[in-house]
């Protein structure tokens, strides 16, 4: 063997060995970057999720906020449509002819009109299963026993959600005159 070529057999397989650590290394640093990748990956769409379920609980606060001041307002209001809803129900006959009691009324037919359209109803009562959900009992008379037989003021409900429930009295079950207050 000559001088030195031992030293070239030898060396091939030093440089394999060091070309296999680093292609290892490198397989290891490109394993550990793609974790890290998969991980920043993770937390965007999380983050993300989060700022859309934040953005969603904010809109529905917000909602829940005009729905609120929405329902006190109407509530205020109630009073007023009941009094009006009692003036036109029943005029003098002398005013019925009246042109500005026409225009009131009209006037009147347009505001309710407006209120449902933002969501008011009246709750239907008379005749109705008295359902404390939306009823009050004020009163017990001779009627069908359990069945609303006279509205005394009527409820409201704002989109689904009742306003005021209806003053109700309720029937007893008995024929008579009998009549008993709650």
């Amino acid at each position: 063997m000559l001088p030195g070529e031992n030293d070239n057999v030898d060396r091939p397989e030093e440089e394999t060995t060091d070309h296999e650590q680093y292609i290892e290394g490198l397989s290891r640093e490109l394993r550990d970057e793609r974790e890290k990748a998969q991980s920043y990956l993770a937390n965007w769409q999380r983050t993300q999720a989060d700022l859309e379920n934040y953005r969603r609980r904010v809109q529905q606060e917000r909602n829940e906020a005009l729905e609120l001041a929405s329902g006190a307002l109407l509530r205020k209001l109630l009073g007023a449509l009941d009094d009006l809803e009692r003036a036109f129900a029943r005029p003098p006959s002398e005013m019925r002819k009246k042109e500005w009691v026409e225009g009131a009324r009209l006037g009147f037919n347009k505001l309710k009109a407006t209120l449902e359209g933002e969501g008011l109803s009246p709750i239907d009562a008379l005749g109705k299963p008295f359902d404390p959900r939306y009823h009050e009992a004020i009163m017990r008379r001779s009627g069908d026993d359990g069945m609303v037989v006279e509205e005394v003021q009527k409820g409201y409900s704002l989109n689904g959600r009742v306003l005021r429930p209806s003053m109700v009295v309720v029937g007893t079950g008995e024929d008579g005159a009998s009549e008993e207050h709650l």
